[in-house]
């Protein structure tokens, strides 16, 4: 069964008369615009009366963007390149993936009524590119996502892959919660359960990705950090050369996640980051039909993008954080889950505003508990050499310790941070060249 006919007949169950997906086909003879099943799967027509990302700023950190192109000119800004290689973010050689992110989230097509070529889900958005070395060895994402946050974006677009992330690349993503800005980054394409970052990194939306069959695809990374799934699979969209390009893998997923974001953050600009992600995933679908899980599911999270559903459902704001994982280095509010991958609670530095760590805290309470003792002794002793014993009562002990799970070692419970608590609620042209390889 497609893609759309599952999430068709689950609608038919959920909610009688109302299909979480339409797939009318489209108007338009260009077999490029016919070739986008995962666009007319989301019903476009229907989402751009609510909305379509006007006035939100969509930062692509990737290879590059090529803005000449007849489907995304207007809607890219200068950027930025952080690589070695000379020339600006808006211009893109090579493998095109960059443009290809950039036209699944805001392509505008061209021609009569812009039904030819590339459509995206949010083609109102504008698209800020900015260029950056393969993640992995020698990669630096720290100076990018600083400049997409003090650049305007409202969603950073990272659809890249790495084993892990550096001391800077975690304060900037720290720096981008706390400026409101929504980050969100594929899985990987490994078909493993190895976290790779920044999707790993805690406060990072990650998303992976599900074939034109419905099923979770095969290539796409799993764990407790994905959130949400979108489509991956045959993903048609802009390129340099040539001019379209084909894609699988979570690279396509996490664009169409951000464009749908973007949507979002348009229509309801006083939603934080948290809260936008928690109307993306209080009004998905699993690949079973199941809405409004309770836990993520290590291999959809809490299920496929229902773009129109997020825009038009009644759905309280709920908690700054939503469905979001907090490092440790931001303010611990409502809605966060468990730790993600490598990240451990942070300890308690002692009492900032005396200076005292916990150890000199600890023998001060003992010392002064010790004086206590002794005083009270004299007294009971002064008082049986005058009245006799003292009448019996129930002795004070120590509460509980305080704490959450720990990383790695043991930790005294009173220096522990309690985790942060989980929300509840969930949740194409010429032959094609080559798919993208793992990781992107």
């Amino acid at each position: 069964m497609s893609f759309t006919r599952t999430l068709r007949a689950v609608g038919g169950v959920a909610v009688a008369g109302a299909l979480l997906f339409t797939a009318a086909p489209t108007a338009s003879a260009d077999y490029i615009r016919d070739g986008q099943w995962a666009l007319d799967a989301f019903n476009p027509q229907k989402v751009w009366k609510e909305s379509t990302g006007k006035n939100v700023t969509v930062a692509v950190i990737d290879s590059g963007v090529n803005g000449d192109h007849a489907d995304l000119k207007g809607n890219v800004l200068p950027g930025k390149n952080f690589t070695n290689e000379g020339g600006t973010a808006d211009h893109e050689s090579g493998e095109s993936h960059g443009t290809a992110m950039a036209g699944v989230i805001a392509g505008h097509g061209h021609g009569s009524n812009h039904a030819d070529g590339i459509m995206g889900l949010a083609p109102d958005a504008k698209i800020l590119p900015i260029k950056v070395n393969e993640i992995g060895p020698g990669s630096d994402l720290d100076g990018p996502i600083r400049y997409a946050v003090d650049h305007g974006a409202k969603v950073i677009n990272m659809s890249i892959a790495g084993s892990g992330l550096n001391d800077l690349e975690k304060s900037a993503i720290s720096y981008a919660l706390k400026k409101d800005v929504l980050l969100v980054a594929g899985s990987g394409n490994d078909g493993s359960s190895k976290p790779l970052y920044p999707a790993a990194a805690p406060g990072v939306l990650a998303v992976g990705a599900v074939a034109k069959d419905g099923q979770v695809l095969a290539e796409s990374n799993y764990g407790p950090h994905i959130r949400l799934i979108a489509p991956g699979e045959k993903i048609y969209s802009t390129g340099t050369t040539p001019q379209y390009r084909q894609g699988t893998g979570t690279s396509d997923a996490t664009a169409y996640v951000s464009a749908a974001a973007a949507l979002v953050r348009s229509k309801f600009p006083n939603l934080t980051a948290g809260q936008v992600a928690n109307r993306l995933t209080k009004t998905a679908i699993t690949p079973d039909g199941k809405t409004g899980i309770k836990s993520p599911d290590p291999k959809y999270g809490y299920g496929v993008i229902r773009p129109y559903r997020a825009l038009s459902e009644n759905i309280p704001a709920g908690p700054k954080n939503g469905p979001l994982t907090m490092p440790k280095a931001s303010e611990p509010s409502a809605g966060a889950g468990a730790n993600a991958p490598g990240e451990n609670p942070s300890a308690s530095s002692g009492d900032e505003k005396s200076g005292l760590s916990p150890l000199m805290i600890a023998g001060i309470g003992l010392g002064a508990i010790v004086v206590l003792g002794i005083v009270i002794a004299v007294i009971v002793a002064s008082k049986k050499r005058r009245n006799g014993p003292p009448p019996g009562g129930p002795g004070y002990g120590g509460g509980p310790g305080y704490g959450g799970p720990g990383g790695g070692g043991a930790v005294p419970a009173q220096q522990q941070f309690g985790t942060y608590p989980q929300s509840g609620g969930p949740g194409a042209y010429p032959p094609a060249p080559p798919t993208q390889p793992p990781g992107r």
